[in-house]
């Protein structure tokens, strides 16, 4: 892993180049929630995303998060909640709507991706946002941290296992839950493919918009980076994706402005500070 033993939550932001389309999405790397894939799962993301004009963060959300341990049994069967990394994602969706006309982004256009553990992550926020799991700090709790669309690439920590394809009871789908798209390789031997059908399965009975992308091969883990498999021109499946839910569409060609990168001692006030470290 990048980074190991992040005690205190950062966001980098990520300014879109060329023309802004107020498009802004909150990257979640995966780790298994042990420490983080910054360079694959990260950066890499938010380097394709800012040359399509939408706004990057970056969130490095506290890992490892209580319960998921190496040394037992828990994945990819373990349901637990991440409830630090949700924490932090709440706290960061909402601190980026809270700035978006600061930032040049479109406060109905913020949406998260996720890789693996981070897949889980992109599920739980889109799932468990009505409530935060920390008391309010300021404004930026005040406004939703409900994304408007949501990317998992190769998620885990979805299936409940057995026989059948039912959905970890900590993800509780609704009609609200935003349009979703899934890409994962059926030969994935980590997470395994059953964790996106059965979000699938779910966010369909519910009427969510939802379209998956399952290859034969790709395994896991591959982010971004191309190779002869046709799986890793998800990247492109996304974009016209984005075009069809209309979150796509040049707004301003005005840059972003550069907010660089925000710990929580800015973002989340002395309060949070003192609850965290």
């Amino acid at each position: 892993m990048d980074w190991t033993n992040i005690v205190r939550p950062t966001m980098t932001v990520y300014s879109p180049k060329g023309t802004n389309t107020g498009v802004a999405v909150v990257v979640f790397p995966g780790g298994g929630f042990s420490g983080l894939a910054i360079n694959l799962e990260g950066t890499e993301a938010c380097d394709s995303l800012t040359s399509k004009g939408i706004t990057c963060v970056l969130l490095r959300y506290r890992v490892p998060s209580t319960p998921y341990d190496w040394h037992c049994k828990c994945r990819p069967d373990d349901l637990a909640t991440p409830t630090q990394a949700l924490e932090d994602a709440q706290r960061t969706i909402g601190l980026v709507r809270h700035e978006a006309a600061r930032w040049n982004v479109d406060p109905h256009k913020i949406g998260v991706l996720g890789f693996s553990a981070g897949g889980y992550v992109v599920a739980e926020i889109s799932t468990r946002y009505e409530h935060r799991l920390y008391e309010t700090v300021d404004a930026a709790d005040e406004v939703s941290c409900r994304p408007d669309f949501a990317v998992a690439v190769y998620p885990g920590h979805l299936w409940a296992g057995g026989k059948g394809y039912g959905l970890n009871p900590n993800v509780p789908v609704t009609r609200h839950t935003p349009p979703t798209f899934l890409v994962q390789a059926e030969n994935d031997n980590v997470d395994g493919v059953h964790q996106s059908i059965a979000y699938y399965i779910a966010l369909k009975d519910a009427g969510v918009p939802v379209e998956m992308h399952l290859y034969a091969q790709g395994g896991h883990a591959f982010g971004l980076r191309p190779t002869s498999l046709p799986i890793t021109r998800w990247p492109q499946l996304v974009d016209t994706w984005l075009h069809t839910i209309g979150m796509l569409s040049p707004v301003s060609e005005r840059p972003a402005e550069t907010a660089g990168d925000r710990g929580w001692g800015d973002a989340y006030g002395p309060a949070m500070n003192k609850k965290f470290d």
